[in-house]
């Protein structure tokens, strides 16, 4: 036991290197001189060990690496202001795994470059870590001891449904996530503009983690470059997520764009309502990148560094996109592009909710980003029947065609009578949801299917999808004065089972 224990102590010490690369059999050992050793298999590009302050935060039954590895042929090289930096290049095919050691930084530096379309299933960098010293991660994404009871994705715990896709954060707000343990965190850093080669826009939300037999920490990868990012260590605290980043133009990155290539765009919103000055951003993109920026409550931006060439520019009202031109921008500039909201607001009989591009406020929307429509901490779904007027966290986030519609009761005064117009705006549906009405028993048109992402949606625990407004003439006739019904069904030619069924998501309904 002595003489084990000698070993272990040993062997710790032969990896206590000053700032440097060791290689020992198939592996590159680096000592970063930040209480971080790590080590990178040669020949296949996954990360075996990652040692801070002595804490293994590695699990030892798994790699980190890209998706479920790529089998990658690695080399190495030194160089940088001093020698301080450590580049290990891993290829296989069309995909190149960057792993960077900073003199000083308790970090490893990453960044991918996929240059065609790679068959390793889903592309993201998976660093799958000892859930023994790094037990903390998001509570409502640890399926530890649960049972499946959607797919292979959503759990039941004790109770309580848990799954991965719960731990996601809109890209607009996730720089760091992380998890932790004792004396010891691990935080994926997406810095400025980590998220440019994705796609989904702002709001668009990927999963961060899953605690299971690994505790495991994600970041997604597309097409192109992604990053620079980092796995960050610390003794617990999140480290900031504004970290320098200028130090890889000088190290021989595919796909990187230095600053001095990049351009950037400052201006003004103006128009919006006073009440949403603090919910406004602003979203650039084209086929090739994507960026975005939150505006002051004066509605001031500035871009982030972007690539030369010709964006749309979108004025974002919360989620809902309120505004748009064309930007060109170029490399070395700053140019300027104020932009002018432009919803269409009518003067209404009554509204339920704000047109936001989100159901926020409604009933169960303030737990549908962190559970499963089924969890036994929900409100009942319905089918519910709602009262203009009445608090909106009683009209239900969304409809689910085997659950039942939602009936609405409004009241009008002869004064309000004769044709009118009912608008329905919808984030998400399911299945080619949609819905359709009836209003004093008068059936209103059947709407097209609509164009929506092909995913379970809700949940998943996200209400993002394409934004649509469905518009319903009611003729003269129709509305009586005094107590009116308004009934809306999801309508699909599609079927499914209670949550899996066709279904819809609100964002706002009005009568004017």
């Amino acid at each position: 036991m002595l003489l084990a224990s000698l070993f272990c102590l040993c062997t710790l010490a032969s990896y206590a290197l000053s700032f440097g690369l060791t290689e020992s059999g198939n592996s590159y050992v680096v000592d970063t001189s930040a209480g971080l050793v790590f080590t990178v298999e040669k020949t296949s590009g996954d990360i075996t060990s990652m040692l801070f302050n002595g804490i293994q935060a590695q699990d030892q039954s798994k790699r980190s690496h890209i998706a479920s590895g790529i089998g990658a042929s690695c080399s190495w090289t030194r160089g940088g202001n001093s020698n301080n930096y450590i580049t290990i290049t891993c290829t296989a095919g069309s995909v190149t795994q960057y792993y960077v050691a900073r003199y000083t930084d308790p970090a490893i530096h990453m960044a991918t470059y996929i240059s065609a379309e790679p068959s390793v299933g889903e592309l993201r960098f998976i660093a799958r870590l000892n859930s023994n010293t790094l037990p903390n991660g998001y509570p409502q994404s640890s399926i530890r001891g649960g049972s499946a009871i959607e797919g292979s994705d959503v759990y039941n715990v004790n109770g309580q449904t848990r799954s991965k896709f719960y731990s996601s954060r809109q890209f607009i707000d996730d720089q760091v996530h992380g998890v932790t343990g004792n004396n010891i965190g691990a935080y994926m850093i997406i810095p400025g503009t980590g998220y440019e080669g994705s796609s989904g826009g702002p709001f668009f939300r990927d999963i961060n983690n899953q605690g299971g037999d690994q505790q495991e920490l994600y970041y997604c990868n597309r097409m192109g470059l992604h990053g620079p990012y980092a796995l960050w260590f610390t003794t617990g605290g999140a480290p900031s997520g504004s970290i320098n980043t200028q130090f890889w133009e000088g190290l021989s990155i595919n796909g990187l764009v230095p600053l001095s290539g990049r351009g950037r765009i400052t201006g003004k919103a103006t128009g919006f309502p006073s009440g949403f000055s603090s919910l406004m951003s602003i979203g650039w993109s084209n086929s090739a990148a994507q960026y975005w920026a939150r505006t002051d409550t004066s509605g001031n931006f500035v871009s982030p560094y972007m690539k030369p060439g010709t964006y749309t520019m979108t004025l974002y009202k919360t989620e809902l996109a309120v505004g748009s031109q064309s930007v060109s921008v170029s490399a070395g500039g700053t140019g300027s592009s104020n932009i002018a909201y432009s919803e269409s607001n009518p003067s209404v009989i009554w509204q339920i909710g704000d047109f936001d591009g989100t159901p926020r406020g409604f009933l169960n929307a303030d737990k549908i980003e962190t559970m499963h429509p089924s969890d036994s901490r929900m409100s009942s779904w319905g089918p519910i029947t709602f009262t203009v007027g009445s608090n909106i966290n009683g009209f239900p986030m969304a409809i689910f065609k085997t659950i039942g519609a939602v009936t609405v009761r409004f009241t009008l005064n002869s004064n309000q009578l004769g044709a009118r117009t009912l608008q329905i705006g919808t984030t998400l549906a399911f299945a080619g949801g949609r819905p359709q009405v009836t209003v004093n028993g008068w059936s209103g048109p059947q709407p097209p299917a609509p164009s929506q992402p092909d995913s379970r949606g809700v949940t998943r625990g996200t209400w993002r999808g394409n934004n649509i407004m469905y518009t319903v003439n009611i003729p003269s006739g129709t509305l009586v004065s005094g107590t009116n019904t308004l009934v809306i069904n999801v309508i699909s030619g599609s079927s499914g089972d209670q949550f899996l069924s066709p279904n819809v998501v609100f964002d706002a309904i009005r009568l004017y």
